[in-house]
């Protein structure tokens, strides 16, 4: 299975031109899809996400932050779940951004992500993001009221403003050596019907459950509008946007693996090396333990 076409295919490198309605959910471009074939090769690339995790965590050095949006059920744990099963637990945090608190309603927008970002030499994960704050919040300006901006600022320019501290804080992360990678799940409202379906039927499922998620459903065409105009706005060079196909849960989660592992490849990340008196020292410890080892040897026989 050849990802390499479908991955620039979802990455967006021309954002003024972009259209979500030209973006199939269950985009595939002519891949022969295997369900085994994607199990095989998120193995794989699992595995090599788990090495370069353990390498960016001894370095030190850098720290990388992972931004996953979509709707409801269109597969933002399961990648989660899937992609991150081998990194080890110690380098990689993960956040849900629910409704804001009344402390946090007091700060910036940006504030409760800021606290939340990666320390170096770990991956951070935010399953939905500070993008609510131009999606939710655009879809439903009750909301946006409850924030108690002053009246003044809340005019037709808010959103372009808030795009505009998008970028500029998502730039200044790069420039500190947090490289963003930023997915947009796109699932079909169809496929959507289906897993919610699935929630209510399956017990196992009903926990994840809720009402507001057909209450968000029904503002499907708003949501849609709101993405679009966000991804517009908001892919750049640093950080640009894919829109993952993600009515097949097997190929968006391989396609999500795939760019993450291709990003830390880029970073050359490599364990310390240790030279010069240190090395000497090991060395001397080495010695005084393999000794060790052998008058062990010798006493027992």
């Amino acid at each position: 299975m050849d990802l390499a076409k479908l991955i620039k295919r979802i990455r967006v490198d021309k954002p003024k031109s972009f259209r979500l309605a030209n973006c199939d959910p269950s985009d595939g471009v002519g891949i022969d899809f295997d369900k085994q074939t994607a199990r095989e090769q998120l193995d794989g690339d699992v595995a090599r996400l788990a090495d370069l995790q353990e390498r960016l965590f001894a370095q030190d050095r850098w720290a990388v932050l992972i931004v996953l949006q979509g709707m409801d059920a269109s597969g933002k744990d399961g990648v989660v779940k899937h992609v991150m099963a081998g990194v080890n637990p110690q380098g990689c945090d993960v956040h849900s951004f629910k409704a804001p608190t009344a402390e946090e309603l007091d700060h910036h927008f940006l504030w409760r992500a800021v606290r939340r970002l990666p320390e170096r030499g770990r991956i951070g994960i935010f399953n939905r993001s500070y993008y609510e704050e131009v999606l939710i919040t655009r879809v439903h300006p009750d909301i946006l009221a409850r924030q108690r901006l002053p009246a003044r600022l809340v005019d037709k320019h808010i959103w372009q403003r808030r795009f505009d501290d998008i970028c500029a804080f998502e730039r200044g992360l790069c420039h500190e050596g947090m490289p963003v990678l930023k997915f947009f799940l796109h699932v079909s409202k169809e496929e959507q019907r289906r897993r919610l379906l699935d929630r209510v039927k399956e017990p196992a499922k009903r926990w994840k459950f809720s009402m507001d998620d057909i209450a968000e459903r029904a503002r499907w065409d708003g949501y849609m509008a709101a993405y679009q105009e966000m991804i517009r706005a908001t892919s750049h060079a640093a950080a640009p946007w894919h829109v993952v196909p993600s009515d097949r849960k097997p190929l968006a989660r391989l396609l999500v693996a795939r760019v993450v592992v291709e990003a830390l490849d880029r970073l050359d990340l490599a364990f310390p090396t240790v030279t010069g008196k240190a090395l000497a020292e090991l060395k001397k410890i080495e010695r005084a333990l393999a000794s060790e080892e052998s008058r062990r040897h010798r006493k027992r026989h």
